[in-house]
């Protein structure tokens, strides 16, 4: 997971008002973060006591649907849809794996076929490398629409998927 980000129609919703403290998580919802969730950039006793990755993206992004999900039911919903939507195995099952590099619609296609809408593949910027993936919902995360597309691949060169 990277993240779960709010927007309304077409504009990234950051740090909204009012600001809540963040809450430390705790026992399952602790664990199952720590495997789904991981914090790259920290070491995991660190990551797991202070939880600074969890509380920024939170601040960032969570706070702009406070009003429909509380800090838990934010960070369970990005789970929830994680495994509604296991992309990594869906890429496995089209036969994309990493080391190897496709074709911009053949990623695109893949990941098609399980949210039925456009996803948006981004790459990363000078080289034609697998960045994200974004699949978008409706505010109440009940359906899947189109994403906006980013437009950071090159779609005439293939893409390197890194493992």
């Amino acid at each position: 997971i990277h993240g779960l980000w709010p927007d309304k129609e077409g504009t990234l919703l950051q740090y909204c008002k009012p600001k809540p403290k963040f809450k430390l998580i705790k026992d399952q919802l602790l664990d199952d973060l720590d495997k789904n969730w991981i914090q790259l950039k920290y070491p995991q006793t660190h990551a797991r006591n202070k939880q600074p990755l969890w509380e920024y993206e939170y601040l960032k992004h969570g706070t702009c649907c406070q009003k429909v999900y509380d800090q838990n039911s934010y960070f369970s919903l990005a789970l929830r849809l994680k495994d509604r939507f296991d992309l990594l195995r869906t890429l496995q099952i089209h036969r994309i794996v990493p080391g190897s590099s496709y074709t911009f619609e053949e990623i695109f296609d893949a990941v098609k076929t399980v949210t039925q809408t456009h996803p948006d593949i981004k790459c990363t910027k000078g080289a034609p490398e697998l960045y994200e993936i974004a699949i978008c919902f409706t505010p109440n995360a009940d359906s899947l629409v189109p994403c906006r597309q980013s437009d950071t691949c090159d779609k005439s060169k293939d893409i390197l998927f890194r493992s």
